[in-house]
């Protein structure tokens, strides 16, 4: 199956026992102030879980593009490096809400991994939340039953608490959960080592695909629980590591979702993928790094400086920094990835072609952006890296850091991500030494304290320095400077181009 096949067969077998299947919410949030990006598919139904909003369908089922890299789920450095993490990813989920619980859940899960999707059933295993004597909570015996009907009582594992036992926040709907783990490992690997021992190990290739939560409690603010009225089922499956395990691959970047994206690359840089491991990191950074920018533009979400803004900003400028140092990409050529992005999730995600000209165009404009000032705070900062080399320091001082970040635009963990790829690290409290001073000539400079205006001319007043470097211009007004600004400028100056354009100077 192909991975849009996948993706439809989710939403078509829901549909089929009686789901309404609905749209993905946006990836940016702009009316929740607890979070700047869904990171999870629950996040459009959190007011229907809390009872501040009704039920307008009992069921529903969806697939939702997700961002995390911020908070307690951040991936960010395991991605291209490993086979499963990613920033933007795709969550498929189903939710019941106050209609069906353990025993549905479980079974439809199992009948489409197993009937829908022909996954081996040898290769699954469960894992039901053990208990918990100081809360007075017992081993999920209910879910544990259900599963028998599937799964041999070994391959049905106790989880502790912080793995299978799930909570929106400090207060609120919370449960046990049951998770879905699947072996892909070769049929030698199985014999050699039990994937019983690897559940849960962090293997790359004994993966948890697909988590079952239930909702039964509520958490009170003295942290007591006590039992919902109406119970929740709320299920989140990955979709890059389904389609995986669909298609008999290794890695994420081996399927369908990836491939085109990252041939795409090597076609405009000239570099194959798989004969250096460097180079198809970069690739991998680059393919899964596209999504996540292309989809924040489709939401509304712009680079800037300032909170969601600046994470996409940083992700821009990581993906750039890869393509430059890896695949010798010293021209911009990431918004070129767009069409064959849509190719791949368009049929999905229909927004993507219709903002396909915007996305293009902004993300041309920040590549070229920060391309201009990347070559030289890469020389400075080998130059940096160079004198470290063979001394006892492998720690690039505060004060450098923060001129790579003010001057040239380097988002700090960009700066320690080139450090990391040669031993080295930053000194984090300079850094924020020179972060307070700048802030502090920031508010200085505001406080500024000027004369009147002396008026010259008529005229108004407009910036033209996008598109023009000089402008003739004759001064319209001017104004004593007495304090702030700059050291030194006694005048501020309003000009008019001569060609009848204005500007300020």
């Amino acid at each position: 199956m192909t991975s849009k096949e996948i993706r439809q067969s989710f939403k078509d077998f829901f549909a089929s026992k009686d789901h309404q299947v609905v749209p993905s919410a946006p990836m940016v949030i702009k009316d929740d102030p607890t979070l700047m990006f869904t990171n999870a598919g629950m996040n459009q139904f959190k007011d229907i879980i809390l009872g501040n909003a009704p039920v307008k369908y009992p069921r529903v089922a969806d697939s939702q593009k997700c961002l995390r890299v911020s908070g307690k789920h951040n991936d960010l450095e395991e991605v291209g490096h490993d086979t499963y993490h990613h920033t933007m990813f795709e969550m498929l989920g189903n939710w019941s809400f106050g209609d069906y619980f353990k025993k549905e859940a479980i079974a439809w899960a199992w009948e489409y991994l197993v009937e829908v999707l022909k996954l081996d059933p040898d290769r699954l295993y469960a894992t039901v939340f053990e208990g918990s004597p100081e809360e007075k909570l017992e081993r999920d015996n209910e879910a544990a039953g259900y599963w028998q009907h599937y799964l041999p009582n070994e391959r049905i594992i106790d989880g502790n608490k912080k793995d299978n036992f799930w909570e929106m926040g400090d207060t609120g709907p919370c449960g046990p959960c049951s998770e879905i783990h699947i072996d892909i490992r070769s049929e030698e690997e199985r014999a050699k080592v039990d994937g019983l021992l690897l559940v849960n190990q962090s293997h790359p290739q004994v993966i948890e695909i697909w988590n079952l939560v239930f909702m039964q409690y509520n958490r009170k603010a003295d942290g007591s629980l006590e039992p919902l009225p109406a119970k929740v089922i709320d299920t989140g499956m990955g979709f890059e590591r389904l389609t995986m395990a669909v298609q008999g691959k290794t890695s994420n970047y081996d399927t369908d979702v990836f491939q085109p994206i990252i041939a795409k690359i090597g076609e405009i840089t000239g570099v194959a993928y798989g004969n250096d491991t460097r180079k198809d990191i970069a690739k991998r950074v680059i393919a899964d790094h596209i999504r996540t920018i292309a989809f924040s533009i489709t939401d509304g979400q712009l680079p800037s400086n300032a909170k969601a803004g600046y994470v996409i900003r940083r992700i821009l400028r990581r993906a750039v920094r890869y393509g430059y140092t890896f695949l010798n990409m010293h021209d911009a050529f990431m918004h070129k990835l767009v069409p064959t992005l849509i190719d791949v999730m368009g049929d999905a995600y229909p927004e993507l072609e219709v903002q396909k000209t915007l996305i293009e165009k902004v993300i041309k404009e920040e590549e070229n952006a920060f391309l201009r000032t990347l070559e030289t705070g890469i020389r400075l900062l080998d130059k940096e890296i160079a004198e470290h080399k063979g001394s006892d320091r492998n720690e690039l001082e505060g004060g450098i850091a923060f001129q790579l970040y003010d001057t040239f635009g380097f988002p700090l963990d960009l700066t320690e991500l080139i450090l990391r790829e040669h031993g080295m690290s930053v000194d984090h409290k300079g850094f924020n030494v020179e972060m307070q001073k700048q802030k502090e000539r920031a508010r200085n400079a505001a406080a500024v304290e000027t004369g009147d205006w002396v008026k010259v001319r008529d005229g108004g007043t407009e910036f033209v320095g996008y598109d023009e470097t000089e402008c003739e211009t004759q001064v319209i007004r001017y104004r004593k400077v007495k304090q702030g600004i700059l050291p030194g400028c006694p005048f501020q100056v309003a000009v008019l181009c001569r060609n009848g354009r204005p500007d300020r100077r």
